[in-house]
């Protein structure tokens, strides 16, 4: 082999090896323990895994550039006061970051809101206790009903919020409920199409809320 191929070959190994170099870190940088406590949608009711909330938010996170493992705490049915009572065993104690998304089965049964305001404070304080960053996920009353009960409930996550200086998200399924084209035939599920807005609406907070001190 002549020297000026040997030079060459140095040439472009010394390259690759920067290029490595300047790789790895992001390559090889550790995922981000998320969880995403929650009820059938955090769940992913009536989908398969890949198209669930946990797939489309953690997808959604490495498309930012966030390597990210989001395990899912969510339970068909499970409501706030089901929630804080299963929090410190659902949520892992690895985990740095969890999302709480409950609330949507209380609206559909008529829970009293400040049972709700005293069932998410409950989670929240046991989650900071432990060191976990917070993400509170609220949902909203429909605007077409109002009411002073709207306003009670709706209020609920806002104030919990506000107590704790969490990251907050209002209305996760807003423009997604009612809406036939972001729904499962039930009316009441977000297709596969609807589960992508909410990701794509939480993970900015998600990413926020891993790079607080």
């Amino acid at each position: 082999m002549h020297s000026k191929d040997v030079t060459a070959l140095s040439r472009r190994a010394l390259i690759a090896a920067g290029l490595a170099a300047l790789a790895g870190p992001a390559l090889g940088a550790p995922a981000r323990r998320v969880a995403l406590l929650g009820d059938s949608i955090a769940s992913g009711y009536g989908l398969p895994a890949s198209q669930a909330l946990p797939a489309r938010l953690q997808a959604e996170l490495a498309r930012m550039g966030v390597p990210a493992k989001v395990i899912g705490a969510g339970r068909s049915g499970d409501t706030t006061a089901g929630g804080a009572a299963r929090v410190d065993r659902a949520v892992p104690k690895d985990v740095e970051l969890c999302v709480v998304a409950l609330g949507g089965n209380d609206l559909l049964t008529g829970t009293d809101p400040s049972q709700v305001q005293a069932n998410l404070d409950r989670i929240v304080r046991r989650l900071k206790a432990r060191g976990v960053k917070v993400v509170l996920a609220g949902v909203q009353v429909p605007p077409i009903l109002g009411g002073g009960y709207a306003r009670a409930f709706n209020g609920a996550f806002a104030k919990v919020a506000k107590a704790h200086g969490v990251l907050f998200l209002p209305d996760m399924l807003s423009g997604i409920s009612l809406n036939p084209n972001l729904n499962q035939p039930d009316g009441i599920h977000p297709n596969a199409q609807g589960v992508a807005v909410i990701a794509r609406r939480l993970a900015p907070l998600v990413a926020r809320g891993l790079s607080a001190r």
